[in-house]
Formats: structure tokens, C-alpha cells, sequence
């Protein structure tokens, strides 16, 4: 680990600019996302419009691996990423016009979800390419706490913000924080030229996905991957009807508990550890949810969601252990429908919790969200453990083979 560190890692220029435009854009969308949720929340009143508002764009997630992801392995991925940046600009721009129709807000949510996916596939298709293979690991390990660091100073800042601004200056900072991220890109990350001579399109994106969900073993990680977070999330959807006052408590507790896990599991810890605590970790994701059904005093809600944010850390020994089943030529579009799968059950999350709390208080909705993930969880681990076991499990990663290889999940 000291020769791909953090401190390292950050001082390669391509890789310090496309951490830095993630991370601002990361504030950004945790920012806005926070801002249209309060919003949406004092208009309606609504839990399933609140929930949706905040996580609903990750529905379009999944439409654009389904028809645009080959692009992540396209030529010119400097150029897509920037132009996507742009996109997300615009979107946010939008959204902080006082006098927009909430029917548009939910579109402009939609059209930036269908590209969402397509973005996190090019950067780290790049990621992969700007840093030796060693480095991989660390970088998105970083990259992970970054994000949880983000949602933290997001959720409390926009809690602090929205006490003197309206939910549509907030928006505008948001828009601010996309503006810039989108410019250290653009003047820090040059184009790559080592691709494979492939045309993307919607034939190829077919094909591809094909071929990666036609693995059992992949198909296992991704279950894994996706649902027991996405349910998870949508418990996080329901903090705000939970706890209107605390939600911004609560919410950055949640964020903060992600940034430790992350920095434990991705900095602290070697391949092997992460494997074997990848069970343990899918466990604590979700159980201390399980104690808000029984309406704590805030602290120890804020204290279980915490702890809850920490099991979130499962996802990078799983991802490096897809990754690992992987060819390279593939890379940017696997992570990328692995990311949009991820985002989509987030939005099936969110719009769960908020169908259900319609119906049940918000605080037994997220005690059934977060019982039936637990139970996917368990129900699937021999499926995971054997992922680990098939051809191509030892490929190297960065990590090393024993990440692929490594029984615990």
C-alpha cells in the first residue's frame, strides 16, 4: 500500500483532477438532492415524492447501461465525461428556477439519471487506465471516501444552508460546485488513445451486457451489489417523513459511517481482510436499521444509521472481486452497469420505502426494508462464495488474486 497511498496516488496530476471533478460533483448532487427533497417534501407532503425527488433519477440509471454503456470503452472518454459534466450543469441550473413545474423537476431528474450510469463508467474506465494496476484499489477506495465525505459536509451544509436560503439558492450552489468540477476536468485530464478498436453502440451494449450477466458467478455479485443496498437506501429515503427536524442529523450520520467504512476497509486493510469481512459488513448494512421500527431518541437513531453507513464498505471487496472476472477491453462498461444497477435499485429503494410508508408509519417501513435486505444477504452468500471459485477468478486487479479468490463473502 505505500507505493499506491493516498498521498501518492493524488500527486499524479490526471488522477488529482478527475478525484477533484468527482468529488465537487459528488458535493453537488448531495447538495441539490437535499434541496429538491426538502422542496418536494414542504409542497406535497408526500413521503414518495420526497423519497423519489432525492433518489428517483437513479430509475433512468439502468435504461442507460441497457443502451448507451459501451461508450464507457469508447474512444474519446475525456470527452464524454466532460460533455456529461456539462449535462448535470445544465440539469442543476434548471432545478433552481423558482417557477419550474415539479413535472419537469422529476424529468430533468430522469434525463440526468440516464446518463448517470454512462459517467461513472467512463471515469473509472479512465481511472483504470491513468493508474498501474496496483493502484486501483486505493484509488477507488479513496474515491469511496471521498463520496461518503461529500454526502457529510453536503447534508450538513445544505441543513445549515437551508435555515437562511430557500431550497432554490441552494440549488444554485450546487450548480456552482458542478460548474467547477466540470472545468478541472476539462484542463486536467487529457485523452486517453489506448482503446480497443470497437464502435460503441446499442448493439455492442447488448452484446456486452449479455456476456457479463451470463456468468453465475457475476450474477451473484451483482444481486449482491445492488439490491441490499438499494433497499438500504431507501431507508435512508425515508429519513426525512421519519424525522423531518433530524433528517440532516441523521443523514449525515449515515454518510459519515460510509467515509469510516471506507477508509478502514479500502486504506486499513489488505485484499484478503476485505474478502473475508465482506459478509459481516452486507450484515451491518442493514440490522441497525432495524432499531428505528422501534423509534429511538435521536442520538441512537443517529448512532444505528451510522453504524449502518460503515456496512456500505462491502461494496469495494465486491466490486474487486467482479473486476477480477472482468477482460480489460470490458472494464469501463462492467463497472458501469454495475453502477447503474446499483443507482437503479437505490431509485426501487426509494420508491419502495415511500409506497410503503403511505401505507405504514416510515418508521415500520424501514424496519421491513431493512429486514428483507438482510434476508437477500443471507439467502445468496453461497452463490457469492462460489463466484470466487470459477475461471477467471484469479485475474490480477490491482488488488491481487486473493481478492477474487478469498472465501468470506
Amino acid at each position: 500500500m505505500t507505493t499506491h497511498g493516498y498521498r501518492a496516488l493524488l500527486r499524479q496530476r490526471e488522477f488529482a483532477g478527475l478525484y477533484a471533478g468527482f468529488t465537487l460533483l459528488a458535493g453537488a448532487g448531495t447538495l441539490s438532492g437535499f434541496a429538491l427533497g426538502t422542496l418536494v417534501q414542504a409542497r406535497t407532503g408526500s413521503p414518495f415524492l420526497t423519497a423519489v425527488s432525492m433518489y428517483g433519477s437513479s430509475f433512468a440509471a439502468v435504461l442507460g447501461a441497457l443502451t448507451l454503456m459501451s461508450v464507457a470503452d469508447g474512444a474519446r472518454p475525456r470527452r464524454t465525461l466532460v460533455a456529461l459534466h456539462l449535462l448535470a450543469l445544465a440539469a442543476t441550473a434548471a432545478q433552481a428556477v423558482p417557477g419550474l413545474p415539479l413535472a419537469a423537476r422529476f424529468g430533468l431528474l430522469l434525463l440526468v439519471g440516464f446518463f448517470q450510469s454512462l459517467g461513472t463508467g467512463t471515469r473509472m474506465g479512465l481511472l483504470a487506465e491513468i493508474l498501474p494496476p496496483g493502484g486501483y484499489a486505493p484509488a477507488r477506495s479513496l474515491m469511496n471516501v471521498t463520496a461518503g465525505g461529500a454526502s457529510v459536509l453536503g447534508f450538513a451544509l445544505g441543513g445549515v444552508l437551508l435555515a437562511v436560503l430557500t431550497p432554490y439558492q441552494v440549488l444554485g450552489a450546487a450548480g456552482a460546485l458542478t460548474a467547477l468540477a466540470t472545468a478541472v476536468v476539462a484542463v486536467t485530464v487529457r485523452e486517453r488513445s489506448v482503446r480497443p478498436p470497437r464502435r460503441p453502440g446499442l448493439r455492442e451494449t447488448w452484446r456486452g451486457n449479455a456476456e457479463l450477466l451470463g456468468r453465475p458467478g457475476r450474477r451473484a455479485l451483482l444481486l449482491n451489489l445492488w439490491v441490499p443496498n438499494g433497499l438500504v437506501v431507501g431507508c435512508e429515503a425515508l429519513l426525512l417523513p421519519y424525522a423531518p427536524s433530524a433528517a440532516g442529523t441523521l443523514l449525515a450520520a449515515g454518510a459519515a459511517g460510509m467515509l469510516a467504512g471506507d477508509l478502514l476497509v479500502g486504506r486499513l486493510l489488505d485484499a484478503v481482510r476485505r474478502a473475508r469481512l465482506a459478509f459481516g459488513l452486507r450484515l451491518l448494512l442493514a440490522g441497525p436499521f432495524l432499531l428505528l421500527a422501534a423509534g429511538p431518541p435521536v442520538w441512537a437513531a443517529a448512532a444505528a444509521v451510522g453504524a449502518a453507513g460503515v456496512g456500505f464498505a462491502a461494496t469495494l471487496p465486491l466490486q474487486e472481486r467482479l473486476l477480477a472476472l472482468t477482460p480489460a477491453a470490458a472494464r469501463g462498461q462492467v463497472q458501469g452497469v454495475e453502477s447503474a444497477g446499483r443507482l437503479a435499485w437505490q431509485g426501487v429503494g426509494a420508491a419502495l420505502a415511500g409506497a410503503l410508508a403511505q401505507l405504514v408509519a416510515a418508521r415500520w417501513a424501514i424496519g421491513a426494508l431493512a429486514g428483507v435486505s438482510l434476508l437477500v444477504t443471507v439467502l445468496s452468500r453461497p452463490a457469492v462464495r462460489r463466484s470466487g471459485t470459477g475461471a477467471g477468478a484469479g485475474v490480477e486487479v490491482g488488488a491481487g488474486p486473493e481478492a477474487a479468490t478469498a472465501g468470506g463473502a
